[in-house]
């Protein structure tokens, strides 16, 4: 997929994507779906909680046959044989035999739980498994994992609020535009003193 620019910051210094440039944006990503698959139907994995908006909004975008699957990652502390490692568990997969998935998300960093994902996915033997993300965070990737579709890809390791992202305390999903969640809690701090 082509490359998109690192996100700018603007003149108060904090980065922000209009809801203006995140809906042409989509609009875009939906129309290189479409064409990638060329009018079959397209099964929509979308991860539960911060993947919804930019899901919903892409596949109206789509011009195919679409189905949605729905998941929920559960992250647990695990014990095995004295050592504790982190383990990623999803609730219960679709049945994809022979179909062409595409697996929605909102933020790809570490890509850690989305290979995972992908990996439990294609146990299923789809016939193609693509993954399509809104905001792409390189600079924090731990695993060799590169999304098909991407809106936008930034260097900053900040947390985003907006489009269905929350800030630490689980406000701002529902702002319109997406904003460097890190400055907003400074300037919200700055007011209180």
């Amino acid at each position: 997929m082509r490359d998109r620019p690192a996100v700018k910051s603007n003149a108060s210094g904090r980065a922000a994507y209009s809801a203006a440039r995140i809906g042409a944006r989509v609009s875009e990503l939906g129309k290189e779906i479409t064409r990638a698959y060329k009018g079959r139907r397209v099964d929509v994995v979308v991860t539960l909680d911060r993947g919804f908006v930019f899901a919903a909004d892409l596949i109206r975008e789509i011009n195919t046959a679409v189905v949605c699957h729905f998941v929920r990652e559960d992250v647990r502390d695990v014990t095995d044989g004295g050592n504790e490692r982190r383990e990623v568990y999803f609730g219960a997969r679709p049945e994809l035999k022979g179909r062409d998935v595409l697996l929605l998300d909102a933020v790809l960093e570490s890509g850690v739980t989305q290979e995972f994902l992908l990996r439990r996915l294609g146990e299923s033997q789809p016939r193609s498994l693509r993954l399509a993300v809104l905001l792409d965070k390189p600079a924090r990737r731990r695993v060799g994992l590169e999304p098909d579709y991407f809106g936008f890809r930034t260097a900053s390791n900040d947390v985003w609020v907006g489009y269905g992202l929350a800030a630490d305390n689980g406000t701002g999903r529902n702002h319109r535009a997406l904003s460097n969640g890190a400055a907003q809690v400074k300037r919200r701090q700055g007011r209180t003193k």
